[in-house]
């Protein structure tokens, strides 16, 4: 078994939509497949998505729910957390070295937690 994909809610599609463009933009992961409620980015291994909820409810993040995104570096750790910052998003705890990883964590504009690191 392998993951595939992953998907978080977002309660403005086009703020969402802005930041995560940016966000991958440096990675060659790019959008795909956009409607009103959903945008996917395809990787070589999987896709990301955000949506607006199928059950018409508010999106809110889950405490203690977080997507980890490898970077493969810890220049581009740092990269990525300034700037999810300057595109509106939160930190939650800068880049160091936390145990075997290289790792930040950011909260994107719906407050879903990333985890941005490297081995």
């Amino acid at each position: 078994m392998k993951m595939s994909y992953f998907v978080l809610g977002t309660n403005d599609m086009t703020a969402a939509t802005k930041f995560y463009d940016a966000l991958f933009a440096q990675s060659g992961i790019a959008s795909a497949m956009p409607t009103e409620r959903m945008t996917y980015w395809v990787g070589k291994t999987f896709a990301f998505a955000i949506a607006r909820p199928f059950n018409e409810q508010p999106a809110s993040h889950g405490n203690g729910t977080m997507l980890g995104l490898d970077t493969g570096s810890e220049d581009e750790v740092r990269r990525l957390h300034k700037l999810a910052i300057e595109l509106g998003g939160r930190c939650d705890g800068e880049p160091g070295q936390r145990g075997p990883f290289y790792s930040c964590y950011v909260r994107d504009l719906d407050e879903n937690k990333l985890c941005l690191f490297t081995q």
